[in-house]
């Protein structure tokens, strides 16, 4: 398959964020409780995303049991599922947010050096 410049770089960009929405939602779920819109939107203050996007890793996690679930009613509409994490998503947030730092670190010094040359 041959991919036209616009092409590759949508899949390019694609790609970088699928390897950062893990962290930020484990990372906005660490801060608080949240339901799913709301974590929706503060996802979208890092990264254009759908709300399709989120969703399956809301619930991949959520199986992996690093979240925990519970509804709540809402005076706005309908019963709203809330995010709580556990221990282990606590520690998986470690785990990936120190994988991101020395990735992001070793990128940033590479291109660094090749600013210079």
């Amino acid at each position: 398959m041959v991919f036209s410049f616009r092409e590759r770089s949508d899949t390019i960009h694609t790609q970088f964020k699928k390897g950062v929405l893990e962290l930020l939602v484990l990372s906005i779920v660490d801060e608080k409780d949240v339901y799913g819109y709301e974590l929706v939107e503060k996802v979208r203050e890092a990264v254009d995303v759908n709300e399709g996007t989120i969703y399956p890793i809301l619930k991949r996690l959520t199986n992996e049991g690093f979240f925990e679930t519970y509804l709540v009613e809402s005076t706005e509409g309908p019963t709203r599922k809330y995010y709580h994490i556990t221990a282990k998503g606590r520690k998986r947030q470690q785990e990936v947010l120190e994988e991101w730092k020395s990735f992001s670190k070793s990128v940033n010094q590479f291109m660094e050096g090749r600013e210079k040359e």
